[in-house]
């Protein structure tokens, strides 16, 4: 790293005129959130069943006793050894999160197509605790986007990240979905983001964007493995 070296009189200017802009940037984002929370709602109308390692679970029980729900869609394809970093990655931060926004009305899960007991098998070497259940290949993951039938993937109808990008190959792909339920029960689809959009929840980015160094990659998250593999 080679970086200029300077008099603190003339870090502070420079510091003092990046920080304007921080807060311009701050102003925005606030305004986007916002925008982002009046979006209009869909209905969830499917009975959506899941699998869970002690029987059934439908999309309302996943919500608990909470109105607000956000699931990950972890990929865990269905026969496959592989553990997907970046989802790994993501939902390191899931369980130390969940000590607060669940205090806040909003509950979490994650869902696979995998098996039971090859989540279960995950969540116990990686140390989760928080809730993360089966789709198999029900309807879930393809409604939502994170899934993709072979015929649609060969046909070039597997549309991913709203369009921007064409699956041919992978079955699974990764975002998060965010739920609502009302008091009489109803379910409400309110948010998705996949890709990039998913950075929203990896804390550690934010910690390494704040260093010299940035994400220190090269390529995309090109040094994150399993926690357990470094």
């Amino acid at each position: 790293m080679q970086h200029p070296i300077v008099s603190r009189e003339d870090w502070l200017a420079a510091r003092k005129a990046l920080f304007e802009k921080e807060r311009a940037m701050t102003h925005q984002l606030d305004a986007l959130r916002a925008e982002r929370r009046q979006l209009p709602w869909v209905r969830v109308e499917k009975p959506y069943v899941f699998d869970g390692p002690d029987g059934d679970v439908t999309l309302g029980d996943l919500f608990g006793d909470r109105s607000q729900l956000a699931v990950y869609h972890f990929m865990l394809t269905p026969g496959s050894d592989h553990i997907c970093p970046g989802c790994s990655f993501t939902v390191d931060h899931a369980d130390a999160a969940r000590r607060h926004f669940e205090q806040a009305d909003l509950a979490f899960a994650a869902v696979s197509r995998a098996p039971v007991r090859r989540i279960e098998a995950v969540k116990e070497r990686m140390g989760w605790t928080f809730p993360w259940v089966s789709s198999d290949d029900r309807d879930f993951n393809y409604d939502f986007g994170v899934s993709f039938r072979p015929e649609d993937r060969a046909a070039g109808r597997a549309l991913y990240n709203y369009g921007l990008t064409t699956i041919r190959n992978a079955p699974d792909m990764f975002g998060l979905s965010v739920f609502a339920k009302d008091e009489e029960g109803n379910i409400y689809h309110t948010y998705s983001t996949y890709h990039r959009g998913t950075e929203l929840l990896m804390g550690a980015l934010n910690w390494l964007d704040l260093v010299p160094k940035g994400r220190n990659e090269n390529g995309t998250m090109s040094w994150v493995k399993l926690h357990d593999e470094y």
